[in-house]
């Protein structure tokens, strides 16, 4: 299964979705903000980063820029919330910056599931037992 970096400052929503993860099978490393997040990137040795786009500290978009930078092939998929205007021209923005998926909050589990296996087939398959 895959090692995941999970980056979201609502400690609620970050637990919910660390359960969801771990519940799969995957590995869940949690970071609290975009600054810790980039702090444990290194080592976290992540098949996969999930963040989200306004934290305090630094924010999704920053993390990809600089996560882009830092590992290009690295699979990322931003998440957003909020007012839905602002929320879709964020997620287009983390897109044009090289996030490999994006997810409107509320999303269920179902789509981030989709979109974890659409990034990293091999675990996939791997948790089919192929």
């Amino acid at each position: 299964m895959a090692r995941i970096l999970l980056i979201d400052d609502d400690d609620d929503f970050r637990a919910m979705l660390r359960l969801t993860l771990t519940h799969f099978g995957h590995t869940v490393i949690e970071a609290c903000d975009g600054k810790e997040g980039l702090t444990l990137f290194p080592g976290a040795n992540s098949d996969l980063v999930i963040t989200d786009i306004v934290m305090p500290e630094k924010e999704g978009l920053e993390v990809v820029m600089e996560l882009r930078k830092r590992r290009p092939s690295v699979k990322i998929i931003v998440m957003s919330g909020g007012a839905r205007n602002r929320s879709a021209g964020y997620l287009q923005t983390a897109k044009a910056l090289g996030a490999s998926t994006v997810l409107e909050k509320p999303f269920s589990n179902g789509d981030l599931l989709t979109a974890i296996n659409q990034l990293l087939p091999a675990v996939e398959q791997e948790a089919a037992g192929i």
